[in-house]
């Protein structure tokens, strides 16, 4: 562990994003997904926020270990979303509307920041192996990706708002039901024990945005027990990675593990 008490977490260098819903008050299905996308991205940037924050401070050869577990997690979780919109939730778009190139500047968001994600996700697994481990070298490849990511993070809710007009009386467009059923091809064993905690861990679930979200997102079909299998039981595997998390199982900020 780093000798100095570890800080809270803090959204920087990337600042949260604000949902639709929040900022306009309308509820109509579009501006629900649109809402929901972006939650989903605030926990992209709380985990590139957290892994930023830490990498600095890794010294101790248990840290490196479950650190770089953690921030591989971190690459796949985001890899996996911006890879089932582009097979499974773009294409149905495009086919619920009978229009073509809907998301098109979406993809080409994704494309923006696909090299250095790569260089990420390379670097990480090369130190797996037995490579040595610069916090440095860490973020100075996070540097040269982390502006187009932000900007696509940023965006993207925007453009699922902009789509209902696409959605007529004559040709209506179930956004909602198109994002759950893309969402679902995603989600296997391997991934709720090996990537989801990444994802749920970086979820404020108690204070954003006036805790409007509580309760609500993420959706939970048992909200009971439901939750707690994927907030508490779940993380308990491998759990010395989920520790570098920024939030804890009940969705609040915590204190940065190293």
């Amino acid at each position: 562990m780093a000798t100095s008490t570890p800080p809270m977490y803090s959204d920087a260098p990337l600042a949260l994003i604000h949902t639709p819903q929040y900022e306009t008050g309308t509820t109509d299905a579009f501006t629900i997904e649109a809402s929901h996308m972006a939650l989903s991205h605030n926990a992209f940037i709380r985990g590139f926020n957290s892994i930023y924050q830490q990498a600095p401070r890794v010294t101790a050869p248990a840290d490196q270990a479950d650190f770089v577990g953690y921030c591989i997690a971190w690459h796949d979780c985001v890899k996996a979303h911006h890879d089932f919109e582009e097979t499974e939730f773009f294409p149905n778009l495009n086919k619920a509307t009978g229009k073509k190139g809907l998301m098109d500047h979406a993809v080409d968001g994704h494309a923006a920041f696909h090299d250095g994600m790569s260089r990420f996700k390379t670097y990480l697994s090369s130190v797996s192996k037995g490579g040595a481990f610069s916090g440095a070298e860490l973020i100075h490849i996070m540097d040269s990706f982390k502006d187009p990511l932000y900007a696509h993070l940023k965006s993207e809710p925007g453009t699922i708002v902009a789509l209902a007009r696409h959605s007529t009386p004559e040709r209506p467009v179930d956004i909602l039901g198109i994002a759950d059923r893309a969402g679902k091809k995603q989600v296997t064993l391997g991934f709720v024990f090996n990537v989801m905690p990444v994802f749920l861990l970086n979820m404020d679930t108690v204070e954003f945005e006036d805790g409007m979200w509580h309760g609500v997102f993420p959706p939970f079909k048992d909200s009971g027990l439901g939750r707690w299998i994927l907030m508490k039981l779940v993380p308990l595997w491998r759990r010395g990675q989920w520790r570098v998390s920024s939030y804890d199982g009940d969705g609040r900020v915590k204190a940065l593990a190293v």
